[in-house]
């Protein structure tokens, strides 16, 4: 083999040798590439299968639902029945809000009470008899006969006040006058004739009888 066939083999084999290596280093890449793609269908794969759970258990919910229209409109029926029936123009009474009297100013508190020593004066005690009589001259200084009597004189007006009412009305009228009133009656009693306002008021009285 002459030189020149020698030198020019050896440089062939050379440039063969670095095609070989650059490939090497290509197949490296590309098998990196591969694993990154790899890796990333697999998180993508969870993903998806994580989705149609939450997808899946979503139609259940739905599902369940189905149908709640008419349930929630029967309820409403049925709360509807249990209400006092409307009137014409709105005239049947509509109970005040809710008196929170731990929460009242002086002012506040001297207006509701005002408000319920009218009902005691108007209804509570030319109607209701040896009941009304059970109630101690003090009971506006008690705030146990406030609340009872708040509430009391509130069912009261809603029941007598409406223009009409049906049978379930003349039944919610009969237990209160034979069952709540003269409950609450005797919780008030009790409150009104064992306290310092009784006993000071009673102490006046045996000494104007003495005096006479």
């Amino acid at each position: 083999m002459r030189a020149g066939d020698s030198e020019g083999l050896a440089a062939a084999l050379l440039q063969i040798s670095a095609h070989a290596e650059r490939l090497a280093t290509l197949e490296g890449r590309e098998g990196e590439h591969y694993q990154a793609v790899s890796d990333a269908l697999a998180k993508l794969r969870t993903a998806v299968k994580a989705l149609q759970g939450t997808v899946a258990g979503q139609g259940e919910i739905l599902a369940s639902l189905d149908g709640i229209d008419q349930t929630l409109a029967t309820l409403a029926a049925h709360v509807a029945s249990l209400l006092p029936p409307e009137t014409a123009g709105g005239s049947g009474y509509r109970p005040i809000p809710t008196v929170t009297w731990w929460s009242l100013e002086e002012e506040e508190r001297e207006e509701a009470t005002a408000r319920i020593r009218s009902w005691v004066g108007r209804i509570l005690l030319p109607y209701y008899g040896h009941l009304a009589k059970q109630l101690g001259e003090c009971w506006d200084q008690h705030p146990l006969c406030l609340i009872q009597l708040d509430w009391l004189s509130e069912l009261w007006s809603v029941l007598h006040l409406q223009p009409e009412r049906s049978a379930r009305d003349l039944a919610a009228q009969a237990e209160l006058g034979i069952r709540i009133l003269p409950a609450v009656a005797g919780q008030l009693e009790r409150e009104t004739t064992r306290c310092e306002h009784a006993r000071a008021l009673n102490g006046r009285r045996a000494a104007g009888a003495w005096s006479r």
